[in-house]
């Protein structure tokens, strides 16, 4: 059962040993014959089938490239139950692509130089920063991107924080 889960998900030990926990609870096993998930998990992991910094790693590049910032990046790693050691490269990784991955959130969202008009309303403004927000960015980030007249020539190294 948890080999078949391993192979067909990609996981982190945290995940692994709820899903084990669960499945022994489901089926009712207690007592002193119990199978222990703990000592499963630390196996598959020095097997190599499970492995936190590369899920980290992944997961980190998914989020940036989907338009997420650094700090939902590693909500997102924690709420996977990644210790900080194994998360530190990812979260330094989605430090460095914050101004590409708040451009890549703009364009889907239509915000800033990718938007057919500028922003007037306050309320619609505070909204829009709330989305940056939501996704990880800085208020200064947003910021800036939402001041950029749309169809304006998107310069990355300006935008620098």
């Amino acid at each position: 059962m948890a080999l078949r889960y391993v192979g067909r998900f990609a996981t982190t030990r945290a995940k692994l040993l709820s899903y084990l926990t669960r499945k022994i609870r489901e089926r009712g096993w207690e007592g002193d014959d119990a199978p222990q998930p703990e000592r499963l998990v630390s196996r598959f992991a020095e097997l190599g089938y499970v492995d936190d910094a590369a899920y980290a790693a992944m997961k980190g590049r998914d989020l940036a490239a989907r338009g997420y910032g650094p700090r939902r990046v590693g909500q997102a790693l924690h709420a996977a139950g990644i210790s900080d050691a194994d998360s530190e490269e990812a979260k330094e990784a989605a430090n460095k692509a914050a101004v590409t991955s708040a451009l890549r959130f703009a364009q889907r969202r239509r915000f800033g130089p990718y938007a057919s008009e500028t922003i007037a309303d306050p309320r619609a403004l505070q909204r829009a920063i709330a989305a940056f927000a939501r996704a990880g960015h800085s208020y200064g980030l947003a910021k800036a991107i939402l001041d950029m007249k749309p169809g304006a020539d998107v310069d990355s190294e300006q935008l620098s924080l």
